[in-house]
């Protein structure tokens, strides 16, 4: 009985009510603060998407027709007949299939058998000890990504039309397929504190890529612009002390670009 009213006793102190009343008072304003701070954070975030990455200083404004050439490395071949392009060597040889797939996956789709196969894994093993020797850092991404990695690498997965696959979201919210393993890599790197003495981070992926493209049979045959596709990716995160860091990696990746372009016997521009 004593226990009871000391107990009504606590629950009916004068200072105690007085506590619990402005507890509910500061909850009721942090709810109006907490939509006060959604709605400045959605302005703000959306304000920011619209600012565009700065290009290099060097590139030429414009479109395609003001493209500079710098360079062109080896000899240009000369047949004395018309040569064949890839996708009708690659039927030939019956290394690639492209043709009569609207059954099966629509078009801008592609089989690649035999040689073919065994050509993409070997482009894609050859480039991959290429930059292992280098230092590079191997790394297998998600295919599925959130759409905020999406955003912070510049893309807008709800830009219509839009070349990200967007799974069902009535089962997977906020889940789409990445075009490039840059995505991924960024994803991994997002919110994620990097040691000074660390960078530059020089990473490697290969992954398969999905891009909606076009999804129809008028525009050229051939291996370009495809809805599926593996690519290599060289990736970089630098530091900013000293403004140049960016560029000095991206020659970097621009001369092993070259290197192997040059390795495999190609002429290129």
């Amino acid at each position: 009985l004593a226990l009871h009213a000391l107990t009504v006793a606590f629950w009916q102190h004068p200072e105690l009510a007085a506590l619990r009343e402005r507890g509910r008072s500061l909850r009721g304003q942090l709810r109006a603060l907490e939509a006060e701070e959604s709605d400045l954070e959605k302005r703000f975030y959306l304000g920011a998407l619209q600012l565009p990455n700065r290009t290099h200083p060097a590139v030429p404004v414009g479109d395609q027709s003001q493209a500079r050439l710098l360079e062109v490395v080896g000899e240009k071949p000369v047949f004395d007949f018309k040569p064949k392009g890839h996708l009708e060597l690659g039927e030939g040889l019956d290394i690639i299939r492209q043709r009569r797939l609207s059954h099966v996956s629509g078009h801008r789709s592609y089989y690649l058998c035999g040689a073919g196969a065994l050509l993409q894994h070997a482009l894609v093993t050859f480039t991959l000890q290429k930059l292992l020797s280098k230092g590079f850092l191997p790394m297998t991404v998600p295919d599925l990504l959130r759409g905020a990695v999406f955003e912070g690498c510049g893309v807008q997965p709800s830009a219509t039309p839009s070349q990200v696959y967007t799974i069902d979201p009535a089962r997977f919210e906020d889940l789409c397929l990445a075009g490039t393993s840059e995505v991924g890599i960024a994803g991994y790197f997002m919110d994620h504190a990097v040691q000074l003495q660390d960078l530059p981070v020089r990473v490697v992926c290969s992954s398969t890529c999905y891009r909606t493209e076009t999804d129809t049979g008028r525009e050229p045959w051939g291996l370009y612009r495809v809805h599926q596709f593996t690519k290599v990716e060289m990736f970089g995160v630098t530091a900013a002390e000293r403004g140049t860091e960016s560029e000095e990696l991206l020659d970097e990746f621009l001369g092993l670009q070259k290197e192997i372009f040059s390795e495999l016997g190609l002429h290129y521009r």
